[in-house]
C-alpha cells in the first residue's frame, strides 16, 4: 500500500448536517467522491477507505466529558443550539460529528500504519470547536484529535497547515502552550467570524514563536496568496522539520464562495497542494494527511477538493486534472497585494527568530 493516497469517506457523514438551509452542506463530501469516480481516480493510486466513529475515549483527548454529554443530550431531541447561533443541534448530530472525527483518526493511523502515504478526509477539518464549545458549524475537532492520537504514538514535531477561509482559533487555542506548529492563513476585517488570527498571536510558554498567523485583507488574490505562502509556509516548515504535516483545506476562499471574500481560484489550490505533498516528501517521507473545512457551494467546493486529491495522489493523467481547473479570473487588487507583503513583513519579524530564520 505504500505510496496509496486514501480517500475517507462514509455515508454516515451525511448525518453531519444542520437543516436544509444552513450554509453547510455535507452533500459536497458525496459529490467530491462521485467526481473522482466518475474520473477513474480509484485504482493502484488511490483506494477509498470507510472509517469507524470516533469513540467518547477519543473525543476526552481534547474535549471535556460535560461539552460532550451536552452534545449527546442535544442530539437527541435537536431543537436547539450548540453554540451562540451558527450551530443548531439537529437529530444526530452527535453521531455525524463522530464519524467525521473517525475519518480523521483513520487517516492519521493509515499514515502511522504505513497502509497509505497521504490520506484526505473530506469530512473533517473542523477548526473553530473548542475543548468545551462548539463554534463556527464544528462541533468537535477532529484535527485536534488525530493531533493527539499522533502525540500518542509517539510523534513529537507536527506541523498544521491551514488554509480556510476562517482563521484556526480552536486548533490554535487547543495547542497554544505546546510546539507544534501551527500556521493558519486567512481572511480579517470588521466583524469578520471569528475576529481572532491576528499576527501577535504567537503562542505562549513552550508553545511561543508556534502560533503563526497570516490574517489577509478583502479581495486577495493568487499571486498575493501564494506569495505569502511561500514567504512564511514553506521557510517555517523547512526550519521545523516535522515528522507529520497535516493540512485543513478549506476552500472557502474561493473567489465564488458566498461566505469569505478571498479571490482565489483553483490556482491556488492546486499549488498548494503540490507544494505540500513536495515537502511531505522531503521532510515527512511522504506523511500528509488533508482535512476539510470551508466550503459553502456544494458542488463548487467538490471541484476543488477533487482537484486538490488528484493533485495529491497522481492517480490520472495531468490533463484530466486541468479540467477541473476555473475558466473564469476575478480582478486583480493591487491594494489587497500591498497589504499583503507589508502582512508577511511582520509575520517574519514577530516570528522568524523563534525558529532561526
Amino acid at each position: 500500500m505504500v505510496g496509496v493516497t486514501a480517500f475517507i469517506y462514509s455515508d454516515e457523514y451525511l448525518k453531519y448536517q444542520f437543516g436544509p438551509t444552513h450554509p453547510l452542506q455535507p452533500i459536497r463530501q458525496r459529490y467530491t467522491l462521485d467526481l473522482l469516480q466518475k474520473m477513474h481516480a480509484f485504482g493502484e493510486k488511490a483506494k477509498i477507505r470507510k472509517p469507524v466513529p470516533a469513540s467518547e475515549e477519543d473525543l476526552q483527548l481534547v474535549h471535556n466529558k460535560e461539552y460532550i454529554d451536552f452534545v449527546k443530550r442535544a442530539s437527541v431531541s435537536g431543537g436547539t443550539l450548540l453554540d451562540r447561533g451558527d450551530t443548531p443541534a439537529v437529530k444526530g448530530i452527535y453521531e455525524g460529528a463522530c464519524s467525521v472525527v473517525g475519518g480523521s483518526i483513520c487517516g492519521a493511523k493509515l499514515l502511522m500504519d504505513g497502509e497509505a502515504l497521504h490520506a484526505f478526509n473530506p469530512g473533517g477539518g473542523l477548526h473553530h470547536a473548542k475543548m468545551d464549545a462548539a463554534a463556527g458549524f464544528c462541533v468537535f475537532n477532529d484535527i485536534a484529535v488525530a493531533t493527539r492520537i499522533l502525540q500518542k504514538n509517539g510523534i513529537k514535531r507536527i506541523a498544521i497547515i491551514d488554509v480556510d477561509g476562517h482563521h484556526a482559533d480552536g486548533t490554535q487555542e487547543m495547542f497554544y502552550s505546546e510546539p507544534i506548529l501551527k500556521i493558519s492563513l486567512h481572511r480579517v476585517g470588521h466583524f469578520f467570524f471569528p475576529g481572532t488570527g491576528f499576527v501577535d498571536e504567537i503562542g505562549e510558554g513552550e508553545g511561543k514563536g508556534y502560533s503563526v498567523n497570516v490574517p489577509l485583507p478583502l479581495g486577495t488574490d493568487d499571486a498575493a496568496y501564494l506569495y505569502a505562502f511561500d514567504e512564511v509556509v514553506l521557510p517555517l516548515i523547512r526550519a521545523y522539520r516535522p515528522q507529520f504535516l497535516l493540512n485543513q483545506f478549506g476552500v472557502d476562499g474561493h473567489y465564488q464562495d458566498p461566505l469569505v471574500g478571498l479571490s482565489l481560484t483553483t490556482k491556488t489550490f492546486g499549488s498548494v497542494a503540490s507544494t505540500m505533498h513536495d515537502l511531505a516528501h522531503e521532510l515527512c517521507e511522504g506523511r500528509y494527511l488533508l482535512f476539510g473545512g470551508g466550503g459553502y457551494e456544494p458542488k463548487n467546493t467538490a471541484r476543488c477538493w477533487a482537484l486538490v486529491f488528484l493533485t495529491v495522489s497522481g492517480a490520472v493523467p495531468e490533463e484530466e486534472v486541468s479540467k477541473l481547473s476555473d475558466r473564469g479570473q476575478p480582478p486583480e487588487d493591487r491594494d489587497a497585494a500591498e497589504v499583503v507583503r507589508r502582512t508577511v513583513d511582520e509575520v517574519k519579524k514577530t516570528i522568524f527568530p523563534y525558529h532561526g530564520i
